[in-house]
């Protein structure tokens, strides 16, 4: 009974941990920036006068639609890119393909911050031969964070418990592999890419590092430069820049509750 109720005690204080600063963010969102920074727990009622300053001050429209046509693509090639190569790793498994797989693994240690500078060069110097992959563009902000190390690793670690039987079923009704792969692989596995898709497309979502740099163009930012600009004014307008941030928080939040079940069953690694 004892651990019981430790256990339970235990669970409410991370509930409450993980809860609280989302509690705080839609409650500061309908109040005052005053009542905001004396730390008011209780609601408001000026989340409509925060919500026509946001509309009034900056246009975060086109910074939404930035951020959707890059978290989409960014999940959609990352999905297609990660699967193809961890279910290769693991049906083509070989010596030489778990060293190019140890090699991916290694370079998870690197830190993105390291390699921004070469990105950066690399982007510049595509620029002049192909303006529309170049500096200060989407696709630029795309491609460098397309697909991951631990993405590929997700994807073979998850083809490790796909049934083999049901592949060469598929070569034997004479499938070639890339029909095995799109018309058995991928509906097989459609809680793994349920659960790979919410990380791309939170991750691609919340980005900010990466678009800062590549992005220098008002009419290319993305959400979370537009928030990162409300709180660099001299008097940020903190109930403003808390409703901003409620709306950028919806389209992800939105999006992993529609596929909990299926991100919970893919993260466990089960193949229905």
């Amino acid at each position: 009974m004892i651990k019981r109720v430790a256990s339970y005690g235990v669970l409410i204080i991370a509930t409450i941990i993980s809860v609280f600063p989302f509690l705080w963010m839609v409650v500061s969102a309908t109040n005052k920036s005053i009542d905001v920074t004396q730390g008011r727990l209780l609601p408001g009622t000026h989340f409509i006068e925060n919500f026509q300053n946001l509309m009034s001050s900056v246009d975060i429209v086109p910074a939404l639609l930035n951020s959707a046509k890059i978290s989409i693509s960014t999940t959609i090639l990352s999905l297609l890119i990660a699967s193809l190569a961890g279910y290769g790793f693991e049906i083509f498994r070989s010596k030489s393909k778990d060293i190019v797989f140890n090699i991916l693994l290694i370079s998870m240690m690197i830190p993105f911050a390291a390699l921004m500078v070469p990105l950066f060069r690399m982007f510049g110097t595509v620029s002049q031969f192909v303006p529309f992959l170049g500096i200060d563009t989407l696709s630029a902000a795309v491609l460098p964070t397309v697909t991951t190390a631990f993405l590929i690793f997700f994807f073979r670690q998850s083809t490790k418990m796909f049934p083999k039987d049901i592949l060469e079923a598929g070569r034997i009704d004479g499938l070639s592999e890339i029909g095995v792969f799109f018309r058995i692989y991928v509906p097989t596995m459609k809680t793994t890419y349920a659960a790979a898709a919410i990380i791309t497309f939170m991750a691609s979502w919340n980005n900010y590092l990466w678009p800062l740099v590549v992005l220098q163009s008002p009419e290319n930012q993305t959400i979370p430069l537009l928030i990162s600009n409300l709180g660099s004014s001299y008097s940020p307008d903190f109930g403003v820049i808390m409703t901003a941030i409620v709306i950028a928080t919806l389209p992800a939040a939105l999006i992993f509750f529609i596929m909990q079940k299926h991100f919970v069953a893919g993260m466990m690694g089960s193949v229905k």
